[in-house]
């Protein structure tokens, strides 16, 4: 069931199996946040079980990309098209978030993004990233990094 992701009353609602729920919940509140601000886009997500085709393109694109297979459980995800850029998000048990954004003209940008919840280690499998910090009033202290897609997807 599809979930529309409030960032004043954040809720760790599809979430609560993480170790790192509330600061998960933050970081899904901040991006909610962006979307709503930037493109006046609800932030909707769903359990990753009801939504398999969202989370099987992202672990396609970090496979075929970089070799990366991400360990930790996939939650909730979700995936939209805003601005003639295809967004997909999944967030994973661990305390991961990772996003494609993937613009649909062929000469956009297309990268992907991992953010990393406050008090989480690095997952090993993304040990070769160098992660920048930034502060945000609804997830406290995010590091994030990204690389860019080269392939077609």
């Amino acid at each position: 069931m599809p979930y529309a992701v409030d960032f004043v009353n954040v809720s760790t609602t599809g979430l609560e199996s993480s170790p790192f729920a509330d600061a998960l919940a933050g970081l899904r509140a901040n991006e909610a946040r962006y979307f709503k601000n930037k493109y006046d886009h609800v932030f909707t997500v769903s359990p990753a079980d009801e939504v398999p085709e969202t989370v099987e393109w992202l672990s396609r694109i970090l496979s075929e990309e970089r070799g990366i297979e991400i360990a930790s459980p996939a939650l909730e995800a979700t995936e939209f098209v805003v601005a003639g850029i295809r967004m997909a998000y999944v967030f994973y048990e661990s305390g991961l978030s990772i996003n494609a954004m993937y613009t649909l003209d062929d000469a956009g940008k297309r990268a992907v993004g991992f953010k990393l919840c406050e008090g989480m280690e690095v997952p090993a499998e993304l040990a070769a990233f160098k992660f920048a910090r930034q502060k945000s009033k609804l997830a406290g202290v995010i590091r994030g990094s990204f690389f860019v897609i080269k392939g077609e997807y």
